[in-house]
């Protein structure tokens, strides 16, 4: 396993490195977040038509780029930098890897040319509670039901924290088959945005660089042909999805920690008390480097694990077993996690009682951290996921 990056991975992080110092500064961060859809449409097409990014991993049978994970989690990482405002994470680590792992050839054909085109999508899949059901967002979490019919199915049931949701237009819905309990039954379903008896609201949250949304399903009909894979049986491939989003949004973390750092960093260079710089003094010192030694162990961890997450959805490359994955996933989410929000509540100590005001950019950081933490579940969570892997495994 390489753990440097190659030429051409150079050359991407360049490139989207360059792109997002356009499109993406803090004037037009501030725009988009005040915009109806929370991003700009312009700036997403230019994302989608001159650098292609939001097809980085679709294979090339399907109109894609063809490239690992490790690019993506390059892109997530500087995106997480700049607080880049798009469905760029719900379509590429969710939706897309959802199809990826799922979808039939056939169905793969139908949807995911369209996502490499520049179509939006996102998966919903955990109803109202699932913060309380399960810190680490499990099947419990998956309360929305399908039912059987004469030409395919009836979705009905409510899915909360959906990225995007409002704004998608390709929905792919998680449900479970009306009755069923745990891991039985689960299907996954790809439906438009416009099909009838879905309903899509914003949901305000501390965040306001990424949105979120809920969806209700009311008597919702689709056919038979836009179930993925086979019905009530989706539940293992749903499980590898969360993981592969998991070493996305740890990517993304990556990026939001070091930016925080280099925030901290300037400031204290500028900030004088006492007739020097506070970035002299031994306590601040202290705290930089302890933010950049966690920064530089995430970003360990974030590679390892897009490396498995590589290997995984290569179909010419190793067999990865679904715990390696999982387990590496939750050490990648679990310690950028932490890492994400130390360094952007240490940031916002560092710049004292300015940082929480609204012309300061750290407050957005510290927001977009806090908030990154809990989703998919916090540190805490995913080493409790990582304590049981272990116990099965002695066990097994």
């Amino acid at each position: 396993m390489e753990f440097r990056l190659t030429d051409e991975q150079y050359m991407v992080r360049e490139s989207a490195e360059a792109f997002l110092a356009d499109v993406s500064s803090t004037e037009q961060v501030r725009k988009a977040m005040l915009q109806a859809s929370s991003y700009d449409p312009d700036v997403w097409q230019r994302l989608c038509n001159e650098l292609y990014l939001q097809a980085i991993t679709i294979p090339e049978e399907y109109g894609g780029l063809g490239m690992s994970y490790v690019y993506l989690a390059i892109v997530l990482e500087q995106m997480g930098r700049k607080l880049f405002c798009s469905p760029f994470l719900a379509t590429t680590a969710f939706a897309t890897n959802a199809v990826l792992l799922t979808a039939s050839d056939e169905q793969k054909q139908q949807l995911l040319p369209a996502i490499a085109e520049g179509q939006t999508a996102t998966l919903a899949w955990v109803g109202p509670q699932a913060a309380r059901l399960s810190g680490t967002w499990d099947a419990a979490a998956i309360t929305a039901t399908w039912q059987a019919t004469d030409t395919g199915y009836v979705l009905n049931g409510e899915l909360s924290y959906v990225l995007d949701g409002d704004t998608a237009e390709l929905l792919i819905i998680a449900a479970r088959e009306a009755g069923s309990t745990g891991t039985e039954g689960i299907s996954l379903f790809a439906l438009p945005a416009t099909t009838d008896g879905v309903m899509a609201t914003w949901t305000p949250t501390m965040d306001q660089t990424r949105r979120q949304a809920k969806i209700k399903l009311s008597a919702v009909q689709v056919e038979s042909n836009q179930c993925l894979g086979q019905a009530g049986q989706a539940w293992p491939k749903l499980k590898k999805t969360l993981a592969l989003a998991k070493v996305a949004l740890a990517a993304e973390q990556l990026g939001v920690a070091s930016e925080s750092l280099d925030l901290a960093v300037e400031y204290t260079l500028e900030r004088e008390q006492f007739g020097r710089a506070i970035a002299s003094y031994q306590a601040i010192k202290h705290k930089a480097a302890d933010m950049k030694l966690k920064t530089e162990v995430a970003r360990s961890a974030v590679y390892y694990a897009a490396c498995i997450a590589s290997e995984e959805l290569d179909p010419q490359g190793d067999a990865v077993l679904a715990s390696e994955l999982e387990e590496a996933a939750a050490m990648a989410k679990g310690y950028c996690s932490d890492t994400v929000f130390y360094n952007a509540g240490s940031a916002l100590q560092m710049f004292g009682g300015v940082g929480f005001t609204a012309e300061y950019d750290i407050q957005l950081y510290f927001k977009r951290a806090k908030a990154s933490e809990l989703y998919l579940g916090n540190g805490a969570a995913q080493r409790e996921l990582i304590a049981a892997m272990l116990l099965d495994s002695e066990n097994a």
